[in-house]
């Protein structure tokens, strides 16, 4: 098996206009080689066949002779003999170069050749009665040594040929390749170098190369798109975790600066705050990171109700007493395909953001609805703006920053969650005139 990998590790290091041309050179040198051997085999039939023909005419004049009477003894042709069924001759000449086999062979009417190179003789027979009923066989032969020279040559000449052959039509592969992929290397170096927002022209002709172009187009867009997105959202990232890092940093050092026991616990206090604010974010971050790479655990079925119910036992104990009251309807039990984990951040966001801006009420629905469930959470607060219910699920994107809260990372880590398990998210308006947030989450 080592010298099987180590080939197929030298041929997978060929360039691929190499690899072609091999392919196509030993194509054409196998299929020529076989041409060739096909044209010698019926050269050589076509040698023979002319042979037997002028030897049979031979054998059966002499027969006609035989068969009228003459005797054995006077017919004189060139390569003719007459025998008797044993192989004796009966004409007066010397014995046959041919076994008592051989002889048989051919009184029974096969053709044989005997000999090779220099020494090599076709021979054919007739059998014929005379007058006085004795059988003969009249065998005639003629010398091929001429015929197989030109054989041989034909030969030599036949496998010269398919080599040449096959050398040019490698060649041709060659120069064709390399005329093929042109086009493809003019592309790649032009993708290679190309600025950011450029596009690749695209081939006149529908054709491949088209679909190449095309192909790198869109992998250009996408490259730009995630490039501009990064720098977006680092630049965002690092505004937001200025904020609670300064604030951090300029309490503590007043605090060292100005120490005062009467306002040590204010200011540990807000260090606090601004240090869970901090590691708000942080988590955030890494959950949206974490989203955007793809590398989630296989999807597992969640009560959908069960974690509803939970999360709103979360969000009452939080909330302040003054907050708004919050109800859970969910008629019938639904399962959805997801990570409890998940649905735990989905839930925990949507009702959040609903308790920081309602008046005095929040709703949350689980329905199922055929192969998805339907998760809705309204609340009676303002609400959002037509124009902005497609911005809020933008990162860092905050519409009343006066209300505090997170850094507008909760409702993108929602988008992010829902869309990685193949469902859908969107914004609208309550019926009390404030936000509503519907998760369509397929079911297992």
């Amino acid at each position: 098996m080592r010298p099987v990998a180590a080939l197929r590790d030298w041929w997978a290091r060929r360039s691929l206009r190499t690899r072609i041309t091999l392919v196509v050179g030993v194509v054409a040198l196998v299929a020529l080689a076989a041409l060739s051997r096909l044209g010698g085999s019926l050269l050589v039939i076509t040698v023979i066949n002319a042979a037997d023909v002028e030897l049979a005419a031979k054998a059966s004049s002499v027969a006609d002779s035989v068969r009228v009477g003459v005797d054995p003894a006077l017919v004189r042709i060139a390569g003719v003999r007459i025998v008797d069924v044993a192989g004796r001759p009966v004409d007066g000449g010397a014995a046959l170069p041919l076994s008592d086999a051989q002889v048989r062979r051919i009184a029974g009417g096969e053709e044989l050749t005997t000999g090779g190179g220099t020494d090599m003789r076709r021979w054919l027979g007739l059998s014929t009665v005379g007058p006085d009923g004795a059988v003969r066989v009249v065998i005639a032969s003629a010398d091929l040594v001429g015929s197989a020279t030109i054989l041989a040559n034909a030969a030599s000449w036949f496998l010269v040929g398919a080599l040449l052959v096959a050398g040019v039509v490698a060649l041709a592969a060659w120069s064709a390749t390399r005329a093929a992929l042109r086009p493809v290397d003019r592309l790649r170096r032009a993708a290679a170098t190309l600025p950011p927002g450029e596009r690749l022209p695209l081939p006149a002709a529908d054709d491949e190369l088209r679909a190449l172009a095309a192909e790198f187009n869109l992998l250009l867009a996408r490259r730009d798109d995630a490039v501009a997105r990064l720098e977006r959202f680092t630049g965002d990232a690092a505004h937001e975790l200025r904020s609670p890092v300064a604030a951090i940093r300029a309490q503590a050092e007043v605090a060292v600066a100005h120490p005062d026991p009467a306002l040590a616990e204010e200011t540990l206090k807000s260090i606090v705050d601004e240090a869970a604010r901090l590691s708000s974010l942080l988590s955030a971050l890494l959950a949206l990171a974490r989203a955007d790479s793809g590398q989630r655990p296989p999807a597992q079925p969640v009560d959908l109700v069960a974690a509803a119910r939970a999360a709103v036992d979360r969000a009452h104990s939080t909330a302040p007493e003054d907050g708004p009251a919050i109800t859970l309807a969910a008629p019938t039990p639904a399962v959805v395909a997801a990570t409890p984990s998940e649905v735990a951040l989905v839930l925990d966001n949507l009702i959040g953001n609903a308790v920081r801006y309602a008046a005095g009420l929040v709703r949350v629905g689980v329905l199922p609805a055929g192969r998805w469930v339907r998760l809705v959470v309204e609340d009676d607060g303002p609400g959002i703006p037509l124009a902005d219910r497609r911005r809020v699920f933008d990162r860092f994107v905050r519409l009343n920053p006066e209300a505090g809260g997170g850094a507008g990372l909760g409702l993108a880590l929602v988008e992010a969650l829902v869309h990685g398990r193949g469902g859908t998210v969107s914004a609208g308006e309550s019926g009390a005139g404030g936000a509503r947030f519907e998760v369509r989450w397929p079911s297992p």
